[in-house]
């Protein structure tokens, strides 16, 4: 029988209220539990002691049998300490995809990629044209020069 540690909640529309529950993972939300450890009512200030209670002998206890908390649950329980240590050690970020985009946000980061790189293509397309327009009048200039020159050796 797998254990979790999780939230079960209670309480009416619009006003949740969650009783931290240890139950067999097949038992639903709400449903069946083998006992309960705490309470956490979000409702509260983050700062407020009464948002967070969980028996934490209780929680070591069921940790040490095997019971694994649910993400949120496990936040909790990193921050109560029996013996000077975490009940349960829990690092933030433990789920790296969760921040990853899905597949349409890749596909859309990769057209305005190709997009920006087509614009400064033509932008540099474009500067090395006006550069090759720049140039090529002072050479164009040169020879009409030398041809002035040339034929007013020849009229002598």
């Amino acid at each position: 029988m797998a254990l979790k540690i999780r939230l079960a909640r209670g309480g009416s529309k619009k006003r949740p209220f969650y009783r931290v529950v240890v139950a067999d993972s097949r038992a639903p939300r709400d449903g069946r539990y083998i006992e309960k450890i705490g309470t956490y009512d979000p409702r509260l200030a983050k700062d407020s002691e009464n948002r967070v209670q969980i028996d934490a002998e209780k929680a070591a206890d069921w940790v040490k049998k095997g019971a694994k908390p649910t993400d949120r649950v496990a936040r909790f329980l990193s921050q109560i300490e029996v013996d000077g240590k975490p009940v349960y050690a829990w690092e933030h970020g433990n789920n790296p995809n969760k921040g990853e985009p899905g597949t349409k946000a890749k596909e859309r980061v990769e057209e305005k990629k190709e997009k920006e790189e087509a614009k400064k293509a033509a932008a540099a397309e474009a500067e090395e044209a006006a550069k090759a327009a720049a140039e090529a009048p002072a050479e164009d200039e040169a020879p009409a020069e030398e041809a002035e020159a040339s034929e007013e050796e020849k009229a002598e």
